[in-house]
């Protein structure tokens, strides 16, 4: 994983998991990048409300795309909703550090310690914590921090890692298939198997 810096900007950004399935078919299918970004645009692909909307789509997915080797590519379309899922919650983790950040120190320590329960204040702690790290979220407002957890929280529920169905916030440890992990092992992801796992 290349490190980047902290960024605010998934506050934007959405889970937009059937459009990455969409660029994932089409890459595999043989189409380039530069013609999946033609057909957002002249053929809304995304089902975008506008042209900006549907940029922003093709310009967030593809970055997430981009960011994995191609292999996991073949994986993706050749496995279950659940694993595809886990892949984009990858794919997502990858591209922003800060998420990252938050898998590993928040939902992996939640699997350690056998808490399943996120709740807002273990939100908040974190970015109290990365306030003290880091210069460029202590300028961030608070608004800014809420919508980002709430953010975080929409990333888990939607890749399926975390339940609301209760009331609480249940974290749910994904069950990587055997392929994903070899895949991950092979590109030197290691840290993102012990994020998702809750490995020490």
């Amino acid at each position: 994983m290349v490190r980047k810096e902290y960024s605010a900007g998934m506050v934007k950004l959405s889970f937009w998991f059937a459009e990455l399935r969409k660029v994932i078919e089409l890459l595999n299918s043989g189409k380039s990048i530069d013609e999946i970004k033609l057909l957002s645009i002249k053929e809304n692909i995304f089902s975008a409300p506008t042209a900006a909307r549907a940029t922003q789509i093709f310009n967030s997915v593809s970055t997430r795309v981009s960011c994995l080797d191609e292999s996991f590519y073949k994986l993706f379309s050749g496995s279950d909703i659940a694993t595809q899922k886990i892949i984009a919650l990858i794919a997502i983790m990858n591209t922003d550090s800060l998420f990252f950040d938050f898998m590993y120190e928040v939902f992996r320590e939640k699997l350690i310690i056998g808490s399943e329960i996120l709740t807002d204040s273990d939100i908040r702690i974190f970015f109290k914590n990365k306030q003290l790290q880091s210069e460029q979220v202590a300028g961030w407002q608070d608004y800014t921090l809420h919508r980002l957890g709430t953010c975080y929280k929409t990333m888990l529920a939607e890749s399926g890692v975390a339940d609301r169905s209760s009331g609480d916030r249940k974290l749910l440890k994904p069950i990587l298939d055997i392929s994903l992990e070899n895949c991950l092992k092979d590109h030197g992801m290691n840290l993102f198997i012990h994020a998702l796992t809750g490995v020490r």
